[in-house]
């Protein structure tokens, strides 16, 4: 895995010009940042070296380097999902080579499903933590010491500095924000109402398919963590109606230009 991880991260570095040190991955029907980045190089997944491909509507499938403000941001438009018959290894192959290529700080963003009852579609939560319920870790197998220790702490996945400079850029650009749990199933069904009550009870707030490996591989590799999930719909029994990606897709599109300043905003600040 690290040899075609450094193969992969040697054709970014030839492709990119100036390197980032900050990438952002968009999740489902969020992508639209990526084309707000200026002097951008966008690299399709299937010119790079083993890269996975994102086979999901509303995942474009490109890696996007350009500028924000005067910031060298890397924009990953599509991931690949355990759902998709990956392996974790696969899912986390993106987050691996942008440490490599030399990435401190990974802005982890999802589409998700509202637990809490409190929250409203089209609302912003920063993860200060996360569940996993995969039923695997991407760290399985030998570890190769090059990405990092055997066994990585994870009493901070979510950089409390990052959780802040979110405040402070939600605030700033008055983007309403909320805090809470992610937590993270394999799908790709939707999941039962029963299965959200139990998520409530063990201290879910939103629900979602993604996220939580590639935030246990960056913090094996020394990148600070930043996640944040758009409730684009709430989850299997909090209101009675059936659950649609559709919705999922329109959700984020009405909310498109929040999302957008806010992650202006944080990039600003970084």
């Amino acid at each position: 895995m690290y040899d075609r991880v450094e193969k992969s991260a040697a054709t970014v570095r030839s492709r990119c010009g100036a390197l980032p040190e900050t990438a952002i991955v968009l999740g489902s029907g969020l992508g639209d940042f990526a084309g707000t980045l200026v002097d951008a190089v966008t690299m399709p997944y299937g010119d790079l070296p083993y890269w996975p491909a994102s086979r999901v509507v509303g995942h474009e499938g490109q890696l996007v380097i350009g500028n924000v403000g005067g910031t060298r941001v890397a924009a990953l438009s599509g991931r690949a999902h355990f759902y998709e018959g990956h392996d974790l290894g696969t899912v986390v192959f993106a987050t691996r080579v942008m440490g490599r290529i030399g990435v401190r700080r990974l802005i982890l963003t999802n589409a998700a499903g509202g637990i809490n009852t409190g929250f409203a579609q089209g609302a912003l939560m920063i993860i200060d933590d996360h569940i996993n319920m995969l039923g695997s870790n991407p760290l399985i197998g030998m570890n190769d010491d090059r990405f990092g220790t055997r066994f990585p702490d994870m009493s901070e996945v979510y950089s409390a500095r990052l959780r802040r400079i979110a405040d402070d850029a939600a605030r700033a650009r008055g983007v309403p924000v909320s805090h809470g749990i992610y937590i993270a199933v394999h799908g790709p069904s939707y999941e039962t109402p029963a299965e959200i009550r139990f998520f409530r009870t063990i201290g879910a707030d939103a629900v979602g398919m993604s996220t939580v490996p590639e935030a246990i591989a960056a913090r094996h590799m020394g990148i600070e963590v930043l996640g944040i999930s758009c409730i684009t719909n709430m989850a299997a029994g909090v209101l009675p109606q059936p659950l649609l990606h559709e919705e999922v897709m329109e959700t984020a599109r009405r909310v498109r230009g929040s999302f957008i300043a806010l992650l202006e905003a944080i990039v600003e600040r970084l």
